[in-house]
């Protein structure tokens, strides 16, 4: 028998199907519940959003006398949807659960959660209409919405002003007003930038050569994509691909704009002229001892796009409290946590899409920042990469691309590989 860890998350999950398809009792109603202790997976370990999340469950316990506690589980963030889906194989499952958006289509379709659209519904002053329908539409099966997009987190581009004027470089700024905001500029100028300091031109924050779907936050400016619409037939090889990662290998290799593999550089500590990250890291920059900037993605050969990181939170359907756990789920979303929450997960909510609310959550931000680039990139931005067996492919596509990152590499060739070696999975 194979370890539980060897098996997709795919399977997993189906493993969980069949449990629940076996399973006679209905979940015991919110209002006859008695003695009941939620429990809700999480990947953060920040002390002070763990604070705020049991301060949210401490409000709900009081109005909620059959509730005695919800605790939040933090799993590490490597192994977390592993670690979920065999907990929901072994029978083990959490009330709650964090979703990554990779994940979402497993857990969407395989029947592991429990329907929460209804009681959304029917919850006094939740407000269901104000859920923006680009934030849910991932989140969604035949049109009801399965999990809740608790984050939906733009990319952007932020940049180190004092690093590009020490290179004799433009300010971001500058280079959006000369209509130079665009892959291929930016690419020169953090060529320049390595040149003159031995920094690191742009960096796409958490590749490292390894987190390969992240690189969409540069593919889409060439209009690529992995996989067909429909999920069946891959894409990896197009010319819009083969262009959009040529780029790459020559900005890493041959241009020296980009670090090569092995070698690190954190915006954030000064290291890099550039970093393509989320919103979110905006809180790191409340001490930068530099000049920087926020912008949109650059402009690819195809036009100006739009990406976004989510994460979604969902009631695990074997779980033994799914009613309590879906009514807890209303609460720590309804519009007023739902803004207390945005200070580090923006919302999905389009009232809540305003500079007002995004700057009281993101002090270090100007209005002209989140009006510009914030609230765009979450109402428009396409959500990075996910499909069924979303562990299974993204291990075979990860392995395949090794052979891209070396100076001699053919890209067509790599990528001719890639579909041969994913193109199987996907069909199942």
């Amino acid at each position: 028998m194979r370890s539980a860890k060897w098996l997709t998350t795919a399977g997993l999950l189906a493993t969980a199907s069949l449990v629940l398809a076996g399973c006679s009792g209905a979940a015991e109603p919110a209002a006859t519940a008695k003695n009941v202790e939620l429990r809700m997976t999480v990947w953060t370990s920040n002390e002070d959003q763990l604070a705020l999340f049991d301060a949210i469950a401490a409000e709900y316990i009081d109005a909620h006398p059959e509730v005695e506690s919800v605790t939040f589980d933090p799993l590490p963030f490597e192994d977390y949807t592993t670690t979920l889906t065999t907990q929901v194989a072994g029978g083990k499952a959490p009330d709650l659960a964090w979703i990554l958006e990779n994940a979402a289509p497993d857990f969407v379709d395989s029947g592991a959660l429990a329907p929460i659209q209804g009681t959304l519904e029917k919850t006094e002053g939740y407000e269901f209409d104000d859920l923006n329908a680009a934030a849910t539409k991932l989140w969604k099966s035949d049109d009801q919405l399965i999990a809740y997009p608790f984050s939906t987190s733009p990319f952007v581009v932020f940049a180190n002003d004092d690093l590009l004027a020490a290179a004799g470089q433009p300010t971001a700024a500058e280079l959006q007003a000369a209509g130079k905001w665009n892959w291929e500029d930016i690419s020169e100028v953090g060529s320049a930038v390595n040149a003159a300091t031995g920094k690191a031109g742009f960096v796409i924050r958490d590749f490292d050569y390894t987190t390969w779907d992240n690189l969409a936050t540069v593919w889409l400016g060439w209009g690529a994509a992995p996989w067909s619409e429909d999920g069946a037939g891959c894409e990896f090889a197009s010319d819009e691909m083969v262009d959009a990662l040529t780029f790459l290998h020559e900005a890493a290799f041959e241009k020296k704009s980009m670090p090569g593999p092995g070698a690190t550089a954190d915006f954030f500590a000064g290291e890099s002229a550039f970093t393509v990250t989320q919103i979110s890291r905006a809180s790191l920059l409340a001490e930068a001892g530099f000049a920087w900037n926020l912008l949109p993605l650059p402009e690819g050969p195809a036009g100006e796009y739009s990406m976004v990181g989510q994460a979604g939170i969902g009631v695990m359907a074997q779980g033994e409290n799914a009613q309590v756990a879906t009514d807890f789920l209303a609460f720590f979303t309804n519009p007023d946590n739902s803004e207390k929450l945005a200070q580090w997960f923006p919302p999905a909510r389009d009232s809540q899409l305003n500079a007002q609310t995004l700057a009281a959550a993101n002090p270090v931000l100007t209005a002209d920042q989140i009006e510009d680039v914030v609230v765009p990139g979450i109402s428009t931005g396409v959500v990075r990469p996910s499909h069924t067996d979303s562990a299974k492919i993204g291990q075979t596509v990860r392995a395949s691309l090794d052979a891209m990152w070396t100076p001699e590499a053919d890209v067509a060739a790599v990528l001719d590989g890639v579909c041969e070696s994913v193109e199987p999975i996907l069909g199942n």
